[in-house]
């Protein structure tokens, strides 16, 4: 893939609408262009000012009270100018207005989880649709951890636990936003699961949120902060997160 290839997939990548394929072509690609890598970081930091610097306008304690009023004197005194309606209307629609206006603020400020819960979801999704969801295929730590080690800056605590149930079948490389994280893959049973290990500080919610059948939850691996993507059943989730969370 080259820059004319990728400039146009970054945007729909960031937004978790690129299959599993695509999205490797193009992390590959990015991994090796340092134009492509910029391109990928403006946007992330587009739409994180855009999240967080978006106005909030909070609509007057004493407005809704001023719409009854003015609604009941209109309807009280229907021989007055047509000024009183159009009052009550124009308070009426400044009231929606300030309340959607800051319905999407709070949405945009407040819910910069929701952005990395999405990416981590789509990105499971997309490695469940690929032809392997791994970019290295081994149950041996030895071999997964040295791999992260030439790829990324620091390689992750890689552990087995296949006497526990849950076998490592691999890893991979892959994007939230704009950051680039490894990801190891683990099975259970015939249930996949990925787990994230985020950069530092990444909020993330304690509580599993669920979605289209798949949970999300957060945890720690080796003292970093982590998240698991799986249709695991809530018994199972919650074992698995306390081996990561013991782990050493």
């Amino acid at each position: 893939m080259d820059c004319k290839t990728a400039a146009p997939l970054i945007e729909a990548y960031l937004d978790g609408e690129l299959d599993r394929e695509l999205a490797r072509e193009l992390e590959a690609h990015v991994d090796t262009c340092a134009d492509c890598q910029a391109a990928l970081a403006d946007l992330g930091r587009i739409r994180h000012a855009i999240r967080e610097r978006a106005p909030r306008y909070a609509a007057p304690a004493d407005l809704r009270q001023r719409i009854k009023r003015a609604a009941r004197d209109e309807r009280a005194a229907r021989h007055q100018p047509r000024r009183t309606w159009l009052m009550a209307a124009g308070f009426a629609m400044a009231f929606l207005a300030g309340g959607l206006v800051t319905q999407l603020s709070m949405r945009a400020r407040g819910h910069a989880d929701d952005d990395i819960a999405r990416d981590l979801f789509a990105s499971h999704w997309r490695a469940l649709a690929a032809t392997s969801p791994v970019d290295v295929v081994s149950s041996d730590r030895h071999t997964v951890k040295p791999w992260f080690a030439g790829k990324l800056a620091e390689a992750p605590l890689v552990k087995d636990f296949a006497d526990q149930g849950f076998a490592l079948v691999g890893g991979r490389i892959d994007y939230a936003g704009t950051s680039r994280m490894p990801v190891l893959v683990y099975r259970h049973g015939q249930h996949l699961i990925d787990v994230f290990v985020l950069p530092s500080a990444t909020p993330l919610n304690a509580r599993a949120e669920h979605r289209e059948g798949y949970a999300l939850v957060g945890t720690t691996l080796g003292g970093q902060p982590a998240a698991i993507v799986s249709d695991l059943d809530d018994e199972e989730l919650a074992k698995f997160r306390q081996l990561l969370d013991q782990a050493k």
